[in-house]
């Protein structure tokens, strides 16, 4: 792929993905449009039976198969291919825009800064939401914590000395967030990243946010990850690794 926005800088964009196969179908073909990325990486963990590996290579996408449905483990084996200098840890239902990678060229054109995010904003669909934003992006910008769906970014030497994210089933870009924080110059970058409001829009606004509050909350205050995601997902399918690392300290999974 060509890369005339990022120069020299050669981004690689990864996608974990389970049971998305219609969002990828929207996705994909939006990022090769992009022209500037130098490698588009999926890795999916669906457990249906459509063609999506056919048809994300034929769009000129990397596809990878994970074997279980671990978001962190999903990024990291996709980083594990990647050869890109950045890596862009991108959501399948967040829309990724030439602006967004002209910000981030321009970010990481500070040696200094070592990775980052995007502020969010939320689908304009769902009014209710709107009024978060504000809030977030004050979080964000004043040493908040760093969402998935902000589209977390980093330079690739970062990423594998941090050792990428920690194997945990839920939480993972909390944990990652917080060492990459510590690790150096972080930036918040606009144009704010747009999230779907599909699981709002399912359950109700208020209820998911205050929902997610408190698992983040939970977190915060020490509960291990496992009981989290069992919590969260109930019995729709087990957390990877959970038998091994249940015992451990939840500090462990955090970080130092």
């Amino acid at each position: 792929m060509n890369d005339p926005v990022a120069g020299a800088l050669r981004l690689s964009v990864i996608v974990p993905a389970w049971n998305e196969a219609g969002r990828l179908a929207q996705l994909i073909p939006s990022l090769v449009r992009l022209g500037s990325l130098h490698q588009i990486i999926v890795v999916d963990a669906s457990d249906n039976n459509l063609p999506t590996e056919e048809w994300v290579r034929s769009a000129g996408a990397t596809y990878l198969r994970a074997p279980t449905p671990s978001r962190g483990a999903q990024m990291n084996l996709g980083a594990a291919h990647a050869t890109g200098d950045a890596l862009i840890f991108h959501h399948a239902d967040a829309i990724l825009r030439t602006e967004h990678l002209e910000a981030l060229a321009r970010a990481l054109h500070d040696p200094a800064i070592i990775g980052g995010a995007f502020y969010r904003k939320f689908d304009r669909r769902h009014p209710r939401l709107v009024g978060l934003e504000s809030l977030g992006r004050f979080l964000s910008g004043n040493g908040g914590t760093l969402f998935g769906d902000q589209s977390l970014f980093v330079r690739r030497e970062v990423f594998d000395s941090l050792g990428g994210f920690a194997d945990i089933p839920l939480m993972e870009d909390m944990e990652f967030s917080r060492r990459l924080r510590r690790a150096g110059k972080v930036a918040v970058l606009d144009p704010p990243m747009e999230s779907s409001g599909r699981r709002h829009q399912h359950r109700g606004a208020w209820r998911t946010s205050l929902q997610n509050a408190f698992f983040i909350l939970l977190y915060y205050c020490g509960c291990s990850p496992h009981r989290l995601h069992r919590w969260y997902y109930g019995s729709r399918f087990s957390a990877p690794n959970e038998s091994a690392l249940a015992a451990q300290p939840v500090e462990e999974f955090r970080g130092s």
